[in-house]
Formats: structure tokens, C-alpha cells, sequence
């Protein structure tokens, strides 16, 4: 993996305005300052990458859309989350009450984020999510000024279950590690696969990050089902399909599971991977001339090859920009603001894609298929699929 240095950087606070300004009308004041955007993600340890990556995505997006947000200038914040859940609710509210954001973007770890979501519920800042996908952010702890950008934890496996028992692999084993994503995954794939007339004959898991798979692995071959689904992610997914298939099980039980199975792992994995079966709602592979371009220009401009979190960054810089830009800057009409993020049409890399009423995106989910070290595209899994924003009222 390409790694680069990023130095973090905080603008200097204007305090203070000029004595003229005093005697404008507060709005008039407020248009000629600048937007301040809190970027709240991480930027040290596992996922420091990914959190570069949001960053590149949103600040590339508002530049092809001129560099401004509703005419305004922006003053950007930064501060590195660590992943941190502990520190959540810290540094959310150190960009809200410090450093008065009128944007809050973040973040990457669903526990981290649960400290963000508390921020902005209590706080009303505006709040854009490029990755997290733990549910309560757009289901029971929805709030009108939180928008999500990327999935929540079951949508990707909510598009698995049928293309699985259309294949006739209609007996399965699901196996993930025990903790919040790994649960919401399994909803996903529980619904979609039942609902399509499949049979979950058993359960297996162990607790997350641990990676010795071996024993369950045993378990599944003794099981003898038509195929595996699982949840798993980063380095603890590249070391499961190479346990996969050194256990003999490649060729013999077919292994599906949610697009993070493969996401990113596939050097790391090797031939191990090949023939494994996800549902994403992106690939690299997507063969789209907007997603051509996008690859292209952020290639050229970061020399990196984006990922699916450089495409959440990218339309949560698109979102922020339709949201600004509808209000003319003026961010504290929040009923306009909300309205036209509400309403927005993304014209992403991954696809044009909408809001839901409970503020996540309405997307396509691929079916992907890995091939030589490549997650190739070969259908479209699920049109339009949005969660099910249960327990979601707005306030």
C-alpha cells in the first residue's frame, strides 16, 4: 500500500471583526466570514488511510465545484479521532464549541461515531458521515441535521441473500466476528436470504479482532452447507480467505459475504481470493465513464488510486456543495439547507444516488466477483436499495 505522510494542520481562528462590520446586519456579517468545516477522522493508526482518503474524496469534490461553498471561502479544522470511541464525544465537541464548525464530517469507526452523533443531536451542527455504518445513526438516534454518505452495516448484505439462493446455494453457514458490525451484518444477509427461500443452518462467530479461525473452519467443513457468508474487514479478512482455502474449503464450499470481505485485502489475500462472491455498493472495476473520470482526476491529483472511501469522501464534499449552494452560504437556514440535502441527486462514481427519508442513501448494490486480483463487477445485486431507517423520527 501507497503510504503518505500528512502533516495536520489547524487554520488560526479569526477573532474578531472589523468595526465596520459590527454595524452590518448579523446575516450580511455572517455571509463574509468564512465556512468552518470540521474534518473529525482518522488520521494514525489502522485506519489512517481511510481516513486520508475521506479527506482527499471532500476536499476534491468542493474544488471541482469551484473551491467555495455557497460563494463562501472555507477555513477547514482537523482533528485526528484515533478511532478512538473514548475520545468521541472529546473531540466532537472540541470543533463545535472551540473551533465553532458550522460542518461536522466524520468518521470512520462506528463507536467513534456514536460520540459525534451525542455531539450533534445536542449541538444541531450540521453533521455529514462518510463511512460509518453503525444503524442508530439513521435509524432510532436520527436526527435532521445528520446525513449519511455511505451505507449502513446491513446494506450491502441486505442485496446477498437472493443472488445466493438464485445460484441455488440455498443452505448456508454465516460466520463474523461478535461486535456491532458483525451483527448488522447478519441482519442483512438474514432477511435478504431467507426472504428469498434460503435456510441459515448455522451461526458461527468469535470475538472481534481475534483471528484464529481454524476450529470453525472445521466446524464448516464437517457442515458441509452450499455455501459461507460472512462479515469480516481488513487484515482479519485477508487472514480468513487464506485460512478459507488452505482449509480446503475454496473449492469445494463457495464463499460469499459482504463488498469489505475484499475491500482493499486482495493483494494481501492472493489467489486465495479468487471466485469469491460480494455485494457492494462500489467496486474500482465499475466500468462507467463517470467513474473513469473520477478514478483519473484523483489519481492524477493525489497520485493514489481511490478506493470506496475516496467515492464517500468525494460525495460528501458533492452533498455539502448542492446543500450550500441551495442556501447561498447561508448555512443557519437550516429548513432550507436540510430541504436541499434532503432532495439532493448525487451524481457518483458509484451511481447517481438519492436520500432517504431517514437521512441514508438510496444506492445500487453490485454483485461483484474477485478476479485476479481485481473486484470485477458482473451485475447489479439490488436497483435503488435503501435501509430500513426503523425506529428513525425526526425531530
Amino acid at each position: 500500500m501507497t503510504t503518505r505522510r500528512l502533516v495536520l494542520t489547524r487554520s488560526a481562528a479569526i477573532v474578531g471583526a472589523a468595526s465596520t462590520g459590527l454595524l452590518l446586519p448579523q446575516i450580511v456579517r455572517a455571509q463574509s466570514n468564512k465556512v468552518r468545516v470540521g474534518l473529525m477522522l482518522p488520521y494514525t493508526g489502522t485506519f489512517a488511510q481511510l481516513g486520508v482518503a475521506i479527506e482527499n474524496g471532500v476536499r476534491m469534490a468542493i474544488a471541482e465545484k469551484g473551491g467555495k461553498l455557497g460563494g463562501r471561502e472555507i477555513e477547514w479544522f482537523k482533528v485526528d479521532d484515533q478511532s478512538e470511541p473514548a475520545k468521541g464525544v472529546e473531540n466532537a465537541t472540541q470543533l463545535v464549541q472551540r473551533d465553532k464548525v458550522d460542518v461536522l464530517i466524520g468518521t470512520v469507526h462506528s463507536g467513534v461515531q456514536m460520540g459525534i452523533q451525542k455531539v450533534a443531536r445536542d449541538s444541531g451542527v450540521l453533521s455529514l458521515i462518510p463511512n460509518a455504518g453503525v444503524h442508530a445513526a439513521t435509524r432510532a438516534l436520527c436526527a435532521p441535521n445528520v446525513f449519511r454518505t455511505s451505507f449502513t452495516n446491513s446494506q450491502p448484505t441486505l442485496a446477498l441473500g437472493k443472488p445466493m439462493v438464485d445460484k441455488g446455494l440455498k443452505k448456508a453457514v454465516w460466520i463474523t466476528w461478535k461486535y456491532a458490525a458483525g451483527d448488522e451484518a447478519f441482519e442483512g444477509f438474514r432477511d435478504s436470504y431467507t426472504k428469498a427461500g434460503g435456510t441459515i443452518v448455522k451461526e458461527l462467530g468469535l470475538p472481534f479482532p481475534n483471528v484464529e479461525f481454524q476450529a470453525l473452519l472445521t466446524e464448516i467443513a464437517s457442515i458441509k452447507p452450499d455455501a459461507v457468508a460472512c462479515f469480516f474487514a481488513g487484515g482479519g479478512a485477508a487472514k480468513f480467505i487464506r485460512d478459507y482455502a488452505a482449509a480446503g474449503l475454496k473449492d469445494k464450499i463457495p464463499l460469499w459475504g459482504s463488498g469489505f470481505l475484499t475491500e482493499g485485502v486482495l493483494d494481501a489475500a492472493g489467489p486465495a481470493a479468487d471466485g469469491i462472491m460480494t455485494t457492494m455498493h462500489y467496486s474500482d472495476s465499475l466500468d462507467t465513464p463517470r467513474n473513469r473520470q473520477f478514478r483519473t482526476a484523483y489519481a492524477t491529483q493525489f497520485k493514489l488510486q481511490p478506493d470506496v472511501y475516496a467515492v464517500q469522501g468525494y460525495d460528501t464534499g458533492l452533498l455539502l456543495v448542492q446543500g450550500a449552494n441551495a442556501v447561498k452560504g447561508d448555512l443557519s437556514n437550516k429548513q432550507a439547507l436540510y430541504k436541499a440535502m434532503e432532495g439532493a441527486k448525487i451524481d457518483s462514481p458509484r451511481g447517481t444516488w438519492t436520500m432517504s427519508q431517514a437521512h441514508n442513501p438510496i444506492q445500487d448494490i453490485y454483485l461483484r466477483r474477485v478476479e485476479n486480483k481485481e473486484n470485477k463487477v458482473i451485475g447489479v445485486a439490488a436497483k435503488a436499495l435503501s435501509d430500513s431507517g426503523a425506529g428513525c423520527k425526526m425531530g
